[in-house]
This record gives C-alpha cells, sequence and structure tokens, in this order.
C-alpha cells in the first residue's frame, strides 16, 4: 500500500503537519475512533495499527465495511463515517492522524512542493480505494454463500497471480466482509473443500481449480 507521506522527508512531514495544523491521537484495542468527530469533515490516517469501519444494523448485527490498517485513508465523505449507525473500532492499539479537510483544501498550499507531493499521494489512494470498493460490490452482488466465496477467490487469485494467496485478515473478519452468516461460511468452505476446489491451511488458500 502506497503511503500518503512517500517521497517526503522527515522534515517535510513536520512542515506538512505544520502547514496543515494535524492532530494525532491514541487509541486502544476496541476503542470507538474518533466517536466525537466524526460528523465532522476531516481527512484521517492510520499511523499505526489498524481498525475497521463498521455498520450497526437494526438488530445489533455488524457489517464491516471496510477494514483499514497502516497507511490507510479515510474521511466522513469517503468512508461515509458520518452514519449515526457507524463506528470505527480500533482492532489493536492504533494511532490516527486527523486533518480538517478545510485545511487541506487551501488553495495556497499549493505554494509548497511537499503538500503537492502529499496530495498526489492521496490522489493514488483514492483512486485504490474506489478499486476496492468495486470489487466488493462485486462479491455482494452474488447471492449464494459459494458465489461470493468464489468471486472474492477469484479477485485475490488475481492480485497475487498464484493459485495461492493468505487471507489479510481472520475468518471471522471474512465473513463480516463478505456480509454472510459465519457458520454457514465456514459449511461453504468444507463444501469447497470437498468438492476439491480449495485447500486451506490456516490462512493460506490454495484454489485447486485453476
Amino acid at each position: 500500500m502506497k503511503s500518503p507521506f512517500e517521497n517526503l522527508s522527515k522534515i517535510q512531514v513536520n512542515k506538512l503537519y505544520e502547514l496543515l495544523g494535524v492532530h494525532i491521537y491514541k487509541y486502544k484495542k476496541n476503542q470507538e475512533i474518533l466517536p466525537t468527530i466524526k460528523n465532522e469533515n476531516i481527512i484521517g490516517i492510520i499511523l499505526n495499527g489498524s481498525a475497521q469501519i463498521v455498520n450497526i444494523e437494526y438488530n445489533g448485527n455488524e457489517i464491516v465495511k471496510e477494514t483499514i490498517s497502516k497507511d490507510s485513508v479515510f474521511g466522513t465523505n469517503i468512508s461515509a463515517t458520518n452514519s449515526e449507525y457507524c463506528q470505527i473500532i480500533a482492532k489493536q492499539d492504533t494511532e490516527v492522524l486527523v486533518i480538517d479537510y478545510i485545511k487541506l483544501v487551501n488553495p495556497e498550499n499549493l505554494n509548497h512542493n511537499y503538500f503537492n507531493i502529499f496530495l498526489n499521494n492521496l490522489f493514488d489512494i483514492y483512486n485504490n480505494k474506489i478499486r476496492i470498493m468495486n470489487e466488493r460490490i462485486k462479491i455482494l452482488e452474488k447471492k449464494q454463500i459459494r458465489e461470493k466465496l468464489l468471486e472474492y477467490f477469484e479477485i485475490e487469485h488475481k492480485k497475487s497471480r498464484f493459485k495461492y494467496f493468505y487471507l489479510n485478515y481472520s475468518f471471522k473478519d471474512l465473513a463480516d466482509y463478505l456480509a454472510i452468516d459465519r457458520s454457514a461460511m465456514f459449511r461453504e468452505l468444507k463444501h469447497l473443500k470437498e468438492d476439491k476446489f480449495i485447500e486451506i491451511n490456516n490462512r493460506k488458500i490454495t484454489l485447486l481449480y485453476k
């Protein structure tokens, strides 16, 4: 994943922090991130740790909208975190940098080369975020659990270009990402193994049909 601060020196990063008047917050595992200002127009960057953006349904079920880790960028507009049903939960001890969107779009910032580098990095990250969102839409459009799993496997296969890949998160989180019942997902994974579609070794998934 590209860093928002790629091609910037430490001195330039410090200048950027000063220019944008950033704030840095620290959160413990399972703590809600930005509960008091999530409705504000902000840009957030994960400096360390990881978190999940989840929607809480009327029956209490949680649907994972996005998993964000080091160098991930999120915000009230690009991640729809301003919904009253949305929470950002730290999955481990996490450090978050917050930028006021109004300060980010100040045209005078363009006079600084280090800001232009930072802005180009943000554009690249946003484009990648859109690609990931489109991938998930393709998965969620599938009706059957098997279809969702196979679509997800196909996407990961194309990224790795191998017959195997490693899950980036737990099977519980995978079920949340696919928006399916965890027990039903495990049953379908068992059927896929029996039908010689896949092999599973911890988080390593090998595609036998390729």
